[in-house]
């Protein structure tokens, strides 16, 4: 059994959050917890966040034991890309991306035996 949580939209880029996603994806979920409290990246607060709801999701929906959950898949899509201009020297404009994620977290439970 699984549970998911699912963060759209999410105001940083896909490549700053997969750095931190990295250090999670397999882990026990109190491991995973303590690695984003002590992470000192802009994702970990969000990606905690979403971490939190998926165990959230699996201990209310699914009546799942949180202390047998890990995180079974973990990933960052890219979202849409906000397109702002900046003005430059000599009267031109230079293009700057704006870039946001899409941040998914699944957890299951270990298998006994």
């Amino acid at each position: 059994m699984q549970a998911k949580a699912t963060a759209r939209q999410i105001r940083i880029a896909p490549r700053k959050a997969r750095l931190v996603i990295d250090l999670i994806r397999g882990k026990d979920v109190g491991y995973a917890i303590a690695v984003l409290k002590n992470t000192q990246k802009a994702a970990s607060p969000i990606i905690e966040k979403v971490l939190k709801s998926a165990i959230a999701n699996a201990e209310h929906n699914y009546d799942m034991d949180a202390a047998d959950l890990f995180v079974e898949k973990a990933y960052v899509d890219e979202g849409a890309t906000l397109k702002r201009f900046r003005p430059r020297a000599q009267g031109r404009a230079s293009k700057i991306n704006k870039r946001t994620s899409h941040i998914t977290i699944i957890v299951s439970e270990k298998k006994e035996g």
